[in-house]
């Protein structure tokens, strides 16, 4: 499966146990519809709302047993078929839905709370619909699973700087900018200042924390799905050190995790701490 649209979503999912590859096959291809109605083309504001206003009423359709529209007949056909077969909540695929209509007008975030309820829609959905599909569904999964999502979700923001402000999109709450005396105009200045760089630092511990919040839950998940888990948490913690080699200068190229990477994640995930 690509996940060059919709980042939010196992970059492991070759670990997928062959029986659950059809369900998760069916909410990625929905997610990642979802993303480009809100997100690609030329589309305006106001027909990027209607289009996802329609989309969410044929999730509700397919949800309800009821046949969607022809329009995305590819993506509702299998989506309702797994929502049957598998009892999938509807909510959590509705919530995705919610962050998406949030990116189209471009929000500006007052604290890292916000930000933090915009993920708990665009990030956490997902850990919890495959938490569902494995039947773990205890509060403390739950919660570890929504931290390792949102961490995640706030790895991608701080490793996108530099693609997503120019393109007028904010994800570093006004807290944050207020602390460090950073102007939000000045933040495509060029060359990053000693400013920019701390507030990246304290950015890069934040989604650091969260993550190693919720990574015990890798000793609670057995066989396929343990492992995916795995990789998943040491390839966000990887980014989070090479955005820091970079001396916090995310802000002008995108730092990634390649190939060359994979000895070393490995081993990390053969090695997790249990707490």
């Amino acid at each position: 499966m690509s996940v060059q649209h919709y980042e939010n979503f196992p970059v492991a999912s070759w670990l997928c146990p062959p029986a659950l590859r059809p369900p998760i096959t069916a909410i990625y291809w929905f997610a990642r519809t979802a993303d480009d109605l809100a997100d690609e083309g030329n589309a305006l504001p106001a027909q990027r709302h209607a289009d996802l206003q329609a989309y969410r009423t044929d999730l509700h359709r397919v949800a309800a047993g009821l046949a969607a529209s022809e329009r995305w007949r590819g993506v509702f056909e299998p989506l309702g078929r797994m929502i049957q077969q598998h009892q999938l909540p509807p909510r959590l695929l509705d919530d995705l839905l919610t962050a998406f209509i949030r990116d189209i007008d471009n929000p500006i975030y007052p604290d890292r709370e916000a930000v933090l309820d915009y993920c708990r829609y665009s990030a956490n959905p997902i850990g919890r619909l495959l938490l569902h599909l494995y039947g773990v569904q205890d509060e403390v999964a739950l919660r570890q699973s929504d931290a390792v999502c949102s961490a995640l979700q706030l790895i991608n923001f701080w490793q996108d700087l530099s693609v997503d402000l120019p393109r007028g999109r904010h994800y570093i709450p006004n807290s944050d900018l207020r602390q460090h005396q950073l102007p939000r105009s000045q933040l495509l200045c060029r060359p990053p200042s000693a400013a920019h760089r701390a507030l990246l630092a304290d950015l890069v511990g934040w989604a650091r924390r969260l993550m190693l919040e919720g990574a015990p839950l890798v000793h609670r998940l057995p066989g396929r799905m343990g492992w995916e888990l795995r990789l998943v948490v040491q390839g966000g913690l990887r980014v989070l050190e090479k955005i820091e080699a970079m001396d916090e200068t995310s802000f002008v190229s995108r730092p990634t995790v390649a190939a060359a990477d994979a000895p070393l994640l490995l081993w990390r995930a053969l090695w997790m701490p249990r707490s």
